[in-house]
C-alpha cells in the first residue's frame, strides 16, 4: 500500500530522523515526502486497527487509503495538545471504519479461523455464521442506539483498542467522564440485550 497523494521515491533520509510532531510541522506546510515518512510509520498499525474492525482486507485497505488522503488534506489540523500523532492517525481510521460499516447497513465482519473452517462440516459453519451475524448485528443494534457520546467511548476502547487515558487524551475529557459514558453506555447495551434475549 502506497502513501496516497505523496511522491513514488523514497523520502530523503534526514527526514526519517525527525520527530513524528516535527513532521507535522513539515506537512502543515504541504511537505509530502514529510507526510510519507507519516504514513511509513503508522500505516501498519492503522491497517491493522482498519483489519480488526472491518474483518475484510480489501475493506480496510479501503479504510486506511482515505483516512489517509484525509489525514493529508487536513495535516494543518494537527494539535499535538490533543495527543500523539499515532493516535490521531488511529483516531482518524477508527472514524473512517465506522463510517464505512454504518454506509454498509451494519453487516456483521465474515471473519472465520481458516482452520476451523476448513473442518467444519458446510452445515456447521453455516449455522455458526449465521448465529455470529446474528449476535453482531444485536449487539450493533444496541450500540447504534446509545447517545453519540457514549457510542463514541465505547467504539474507541472495543473497536479500537484506546485506554481510557488515550481517549480522554484524544477526546480532550476528563479520565472520569469518559469512565462515566463508557460505563453509563455497557449498562444501557446490557439491558438491551438482555431483553433481546443475549446474555
Amino acid at each position: 500500500m502506497s502513501a496516497p497523494a505523496c511522491p513514488s521515491e523514497s523520502a530523503a533520509p534526514d527526514l526519517r530522523a525527525l520527530a513524528d510532531e516535527e513532521l507535522m510541522v513539515l506537512v502543515r506546510r504541504g511537505e509530502a515526502q514529510a507526510f510519507e515518512v507519516v504514513f511509513e510509520r503508522h500505516a501498519g498499525p492503522a491497517f491493522s486497527l482498519a483489519y480488526r474492525m472491518c474483518g475484510l482486507r480489501a475493506r480496510a485497505e479501503e479504510v486506511v487509503q482515505e483516512a489517509f488522503l484525509s489525514l493529508w488534506r487536513s495535516g494543518g489540523r494537527y494539535d499535538p495538545a490533543r495527543g500523539s500523532v499515532r493516535s490521531w492517525v488511529l483516531s482518524t481510521v477508527h472514524n473512517r471504519a465506522v463510517d464505512a460499516f454504518r454506509r454498509d447497513g451494519a453487516r456483521a465482519p465474515e471473519i472465520f479461523d481458516d482452520g476451523l473452517t476448513e473442518r467444519m462440516p458446510a452445515a456447521q459453519l453455516t449455522e455458526l455464521e449465521v448465529e455470529r451475524n446474528e449476535r453482531a448485528s444485536r449487539v450493533r443494534s444496541a450500540l447504534l442506539e446509545l447517545p453519540e457520546e457514549q457510542r463514541e467511548v465505547i467504539e474507541l476502547a472495543y473497536f479500537s483498542g484506546f485506554t481510557h487515558s488515550e481517549i480522554a487524551k484524544m477526546l480532550a475529557l476528563p479520565p472520569g467522564t469518559v469512565k462515566g459514558r463508557m460505563r453509563l453506555g455497557l449498562s444501557k447495551m446490557r439491558v438491551a440485550l438482555a431483553e433481546g434475549g443475549l446474555p
